[in-house]
């Protein structure tokens, strides 16, 4: 295993989800099939609003691979998938599924309907051929075992006998009270933009109490109430058995979006209730329309641990195997076994490779490194491939920086691992996100000062943090570039010698703890001191290490000469490491085993020596075995294990097993645990030893022993520590001030004991210990040929007149932590070009096409090279070897405080075909969207929570420069967005709200040549985010021939608000508006006649009067503008996009504070946040037309505008 194994004590249930549904195919374009893989899916809210938010009468393929660790959610799940095919009553399904009582009759549906799922469940085939079957799928008939199992305990419930419901409903009361007096930040997350606002917290602190204590939401005295008498068995039964489970953070409220409901006025607790059902309502329609379509959605159940089900689709996809070898889960020890007719009998097999993947929030369980190991192979090489990472984080502070990102998370440079993962952060390369938490931010603000003010007035008590959701969207580098991801792109080869040390690094930045005696800071004052100090790390064990190299070898593909020079630069870094730090002398064992398990070192130890100790009598002995420890469990029962994790300050320890010998003293630790609770029954023969086990479903809670098994090389126990009859196995967790405190006795063995064992066996012991064959890990991947580097491939795409062009070359800094260079070698091979380049030395020069291209010229002669990673062209230095006969291009790589690369255009469309993909803009369906009451009553209302919510697009360093007028070409684009929703509104000054803008270009003469028209303006739901959708013209001299009169009728009219870009910001809008369009485009499609085909760029033009945008989707959608007499003249020529908000990375910049408001030049009086500039020299501001008035005389001698 790839994390740590910890104590299981801590079970969470979540049967509802903890966050707002999102869709998980706003990234696609809206005919690509979908093909979802939802790793921690959780409840069906993403899958049921994914569905709800395509566009009308949509056909595209929707295949959703759901996983998860807790049988209990998938059976959930597919008893609401179901009920809603079953046609039932909506009002009962949201019963079964939202209250934790019920009342009698949709209890007696919910028994119903589980007693006919049982009986289909009775064999994979039976399910297959019921009417669930075709659109209901279990990826293994273990998947299938364990809903049928749960689906079994729901019916048997109303029967159990009158103790055990006793002691439920007893349980359910015990985790009810201490809720009703807690806060309730966490319910506010779904609130989106209205966080600013007050209004809905009375409301939604009430409704969530009154689920806590009643199971019900309802209105308080509504009958429903007094009827949900019966606990829903569906909350009941998780991993952590018969009782309650539940975590504090779930209520009914979360999985819906809340904005839409609270911005309403008056707002009352019952529209509140109304609301959410409604969404629900809508979602279960959108299903059944669905499912009656002509191509329904496929939703694939598969329960396992996220990494393994990952691991294990990789394995067999690569080999075809459809027997992994690997457990479903940590606790559990069914091995995962494919379905053989879903994945490869059946005419429409599961899918192996995926163009969405969903990750939830495992990143806080098992280390983000963990989620981009396993889940990033899986992804598909289609430019419109997505993954998102999720955390759920306790931030408590207002800075965030880069560089905290990098090392406490992602372990490594970002440019770096993006090269390793092969994707990286779309906002970290284009400069923003249209999605946002800065509400989040600023209610987590909120509660750390008053956990703080509480904290000191008393120290002792623990207040839970407000966990902010942070959501990242990772793309392959190169898929954001219109050139370069339309070919393959090779990885890079490396310097041995600098990738040797990066990995070191790599393996100090996860493995932190140096030594048992650093782990007790003996200038602590107290134990609690020592305790806050010795964070251990839990995500990553050695084969999470041995998973990044073996990652690294097979993206890279090294020669076999320059891998073995990696590994020896590794090896002897290691090595001397470890002789200073007996913390890593103990685990290179286990480092160098899980190196040689995946075939990244050779093993040692030769054919003679095996046959001893306790394998003499085995046909054949193998690299590695399996070590099987049983711990009796009134062990664990007398230790107390169970309450380890009762202190939240504390957490779980990671466990681990070491072997060690009495003659020589000598230990290895070894990380990789498996464990189940059960009992180890001896089989086979001495010859062929097997362990059959049978596992105990009541888990901890039950009486079995804990069996513990990992992997070792066969050596341990041939003489490498000691004589075999001396050599005993043990079981134990690092020796740290937090374990003392629950292990005092233990500790007797002294600080500097790098473990604390818990239990220990003699190996000789077969009651306690067995030792089995372990064969060979499946090839998951090809292995490469030795001394055979990744070619460059061909293309059409490229120019190729000067040579043959090799794979780029990459290179460190000095310190090995960040990239410095990447650099592509031309072998100049045509004749010509060679007489040009060694005979006539005629001059090379290089011009940058793309963010990851760059055109090489010789004489007339062009040869373009890709790059792996967006690159800053303007910077490049030239190596010509005239006599060698090759040219050798230098450049450094992108990031956000260089120019070129992705801000040669940070919003770029990509082609795939037929497809037109918005990179870095998130596509919307319009009708989905609830439109935003902007009726003059609302105004008020609307914008004391818009006008902050908008001014929290700017980051600490934009307020800074948007402050001293520097340049930033975001930055002009974000103010120019703010001024349309603040003169949209009204905002500034309680001025009239405008429908109209024009974007006017002060830098030259006649710069107005964009037009936007506002449609409505709307909640973008999931990105908890406001949006306007609105209609764009652009005029051209030819079209502005033909409307002239009516254009000088518009502009005399006054209804137009001008707003006046910076310098170089016309080219901007006319980059971003193709992204804006495309986004919410349905009603039309690009034809054979489009100008981004004919003239074979997007966009169109950036030059002022001509338009950037295609002719295929003017004058559609449009009827608002036909029943409006000013704009009418124009809808011919007008085409619908939609203007959103772009938002600083909060994981990379400072969030989550509104822009400071500006002093007008003339009064000095602190106005709204976007005073209105003078539009002649952009230098001064002015809070009304007065104060503008006043300052004229004196501000005409230096205005520019004036001049």
């Amino acid at each position: 295993m790839a994390h740590a194994l910890v104590w299981p004590t801590s079970h969470d249930f979540f049967p509802i989800g903890n966050t707002s549904a999102v869709s998980l195919t706003n990234d696609l374009p809206p005919d690509e099939p979908a093909r979802v893989l939802q790793l921690g899916c959780g409840d069906p809210r993403n899958i049921l609003f994914t569905i709800y938010t395509q566009k009308a009468n949509s056909t595209r393929p929707l295949d959703f691979t759901c996983c998860d660790i807790e049988p209990a959610v998938l059976a959930r799940n597919v008893l609401l998938f179901t009920l809603l095919a079953d046609g039932h009553p909506q009002s009962s399904i949201w019963n079964i599924f939202f209250h934790y009582r019920l009342d009698t009759e949709s209890h007696a549906l919910l028994t119903e309907q589980c007693k006919k799922l049982v009986e289909l469940s009775k064999s994979p085939r039976k399910w297959r051929k019921s009417t669930y079957g075709k659109t209901l799928k279990m990826c293994t008939d273990y998947t299938l075992a364990e809903n049928q199992r749960h689906w079994a305990l729901y019916v048997a419930m109303f029967d159990l006998p009158e103790t055990r419901r006793r002691a439920i409903e007893k349980a359910f009361a015990e985790w009810a009270e201490p809720l009703l007096f807690q806060r309730f930040f966490q319910a506010w997350r779904s609130v989106g933009p209205l966080m600013f606002g007050t209004e809905f917290k009375v409301a939604v602190t009430e409704c969530v109490r009154d689920w806590w204590k009643t199971g019900v939401l309802a209105v308080e005295g509504d009958q429903s109430i007094l009827a949900a008498t019966i606990l829903n068995p569906t909350f009941v039964y998780s991993m952590a058995g018969e009782g309650c489970a539940l975590n504090y953070t779930i209520y009914a409220l979360t999985p819906f979006h809340l904005a839409p409901i609270v911005a309403k006025e008056p707002f009352t607790y019952g529209d509140l209730i109304d609301g959410v059902k409604s969404q629900f309502a809508g979602w279960c329609s959108a299903y059944r329309d669905a499912l009656s379509s002509s191509s329904p959605p496929i939703v694939r159940c598969f329960m396992g641990d996220a990494t393994v089900v990952c691991h294990s689709i990789r394995i067999f996809a690569n080999s075809g195997s459809l027997k992994p070898g690997m457990p479903v889960s940590q606790w559990k020890t069914e091995p995962v076994q494919f379905n053989q007719w879903e994945y490869v009998d059946s005419p429409n097999p599961a899918p192996t490779s995926f163009n969405v993947i969903h990750t939830s929030n495992l990143e806080d369980s098992i280390g983000l490194l963990n989620v981009l190991i396993s889940a990033a192979p899986l992804l598909s090489p289609e430019p419109s491939s997505v993954l998102y990472t999720e955390s759920l984080e306790a931030k408590g502070q207002d800075e965030v920086k880069e560089s905290e990102f990098e090392a406490g998370r992602l372990h490594g440079n970002i440019t770096v691992m993006a090269l390793v993962f092969g994707v990286c952060p779309v906002d970290y390369l284009c400069g923003f996100g249209t999605r946002t938490n800065t509400h989040e931010f600023l209610l987590d603000h909120r509660n750390s000062r008053l956990a703080r003010k509480n904290m000191e007035k008393n120290k002792d008590e623990y207040h839970d943090p407000y966990y902010v959701q942070q959501i990242i969207k990772w793309k392959a580098p190169t898929s954001g570039d219109p050139i370069a991801s339309q070919i393959r792109v090779p990885t890079p080869s490396f310097d041995p010698d600098q990738m040797g040390e990066f990995l070191f690094d790599l393996h100090q930045s996860l493995y932190p703890v140096r030594s048992a005696v650093s782990r007790w800071d003996p200038n602590a004052d107290t134990l609690v001191d020592a305790l806050g100090r010795s964070k251990v790390e839990t995500h990553y064990t050695r084969e999470a290490f041995a998973l990044i190299v073996s990652l690294v070898r097979s993206r890279f593909q090294p020669s076999g000469e320059n891998w073995r020079q990696t590994l020896w630069v590794l090896h002897s870094r290691l090595l001397t490491t470890s002789a200073k730090t007996n913390i890593l002398a103990v685990h290179h064992s286990d480092w160098s085993h899980q190196m040689e398990r995946y075939g990244l070192i050779g093993a040692e130890g030769g054919e003679m020596n095996r046959k001893k100790g306790p394998f003499r009598a085995w046909k054949k002995v193998p690299d590695q075995v399996r070590v099987v420890l049983v711990v009796p469990k009134t062990l664990l029962d007398r230790l107390r294990l169970d309450n380890i994790s009762e202190d939240p300050k504390l957490g779980c320890p990671p466990f681990h097993c070491d072997i060690s010998s009495t003659d020589t003293e000598a230990s290895t630790f070894w990380s990789s645990l498996h464990a189940s609770f059960g009992r180890a029954i001896r089989a086979g023969t001495e010859a062929n030893p097997q362990v059959i086990f049978e596992e105990d479903v009541k888990g901890w809670k039950g009486d079995s022993s804990l069996v513990v098994s990992f992997t070792t090389p066969y050596s341990v126990f041939t003489g490498v520590l000691g004589p075999y009859e001396t050599i005993s196995v043990n079981f134990g967790v690092l020796n740290t001030p937090r374990m003392s405190k629950f292990f005092p006795r233990i500790l007797s063995n002294g600080r500097k004991a790098s473990s604390m064992r818990l239990f220990s066996a003699q190996a000789t012991d077969s009651s306690f210990v067995h030792i089995l064959p372990e064969p060979p890990l499946p090839s998951r991947r090809r292995q490469m040929q030795e001394d055979a580097p990744i070619a460059s491939e061909p293309s059409t795409i490229l120019a190729t007149q000067i040579g043959k062009t090799n794979r780029a070359h990459f290179q460190f800094d000095e310190d090995c932590e960040q990239a410095a260079s990447l650099g592509v070698r031309i072998e100049v091979t045509d004749e010509r070009s060679k007489r040009l380049f060694s005979v006539e030395r005629g001059k090379v020069t290089v011009e940058q096409l793309s963010a990851c291209v760059l055109r090489v010229e010789l004489g007339g002669r062009v040869q373009d090279v890709a790059f792996p990673f967006p690159v800053v062209g303007s910077q490049h230095h030239l190596r010509l070897a005239r006599t060698s006969g090759y040219i050798e291009v230098l450049v450094p790589p992108f990031n956000l405080q260089k120019a070129d690369g992705m801000k040669l255009n940070p919003y770029p469309i990509i082609r795939h075909g037929s497809a037109m993909i918005p990179w870095s803009i998130h596509r919307l369906s319009l009708p989905s969207l609830p439109i935003i009451d902007r009726s003059p009553s609302k105004l008020q209302r609307l914008g004391s929570w818009l006008n902050p919510h908008i001014c929290t697009m700017f980051s600490t360093r934009e307020r800074a420069a948007r402050k001293h007028g520097q340049h930033d070409m975001i930055m002009f684009v974000k103010d120019t967005i703010l001024s349309v929703f603040t003169d949209a509104t009204g905002m500034q000054q309680n001025r009239t709200p405008r429908q109209a803008f024009c974007l006017l270009d002060h830098s030259v003469k006649h710069g107005a040549d964009t037009y936007i028209f506002l449609n409505e303006m709307r909640f973008d739901l999931e990105s908890h985010t406001v949006v306007c959708d609105c209609y764009v013209m652009t005029l051209t001299f030819p079209l502005l021939a033909l409307i002239q009169k009516e254009v000088d009728k518009f502009s005399a009219s006054g209804e137009i608000a001008v707003i006046p870009l910076q310098k170089g910001e016309a080219q901007a809008w006319k980059q971003i508006m193709p992204s804006l369009v495309e986004r919410c485009r349905e009603t039309w499609e690009h034809g054979p006649n489009c100008e981004y085909l004919s003239e074979g760029r997007i966009p169109v033009s950036t030059e002022l009067w001509k338009d950037p945008l295609c002719r295929c989707g003017r004058g559609n959608g449009v009827d608002k503008m036909r029943t409006v007499a000013l704009w009418k003249p124009f809808a011919p020529y007008a085409t619908r996009m939609v203007l959103s908000p772009m938002y600083a990375a909060p994981y990379l910049e400072t969030v989550g504070k509104a822009v400071e408001p500006s002093k007008c030049t003339v009064c000095r009086a602190k106005g709204k946040a976007s005073l209105k500039k003078c539009a002649g020299c952009m230098n001064v501001r002015y809070c009304s037309s007065e104060c503008q008035k006043k300052d004229w005389p004196m501000h005409k001698l230096k205005c520019k505008g004036s001049a």
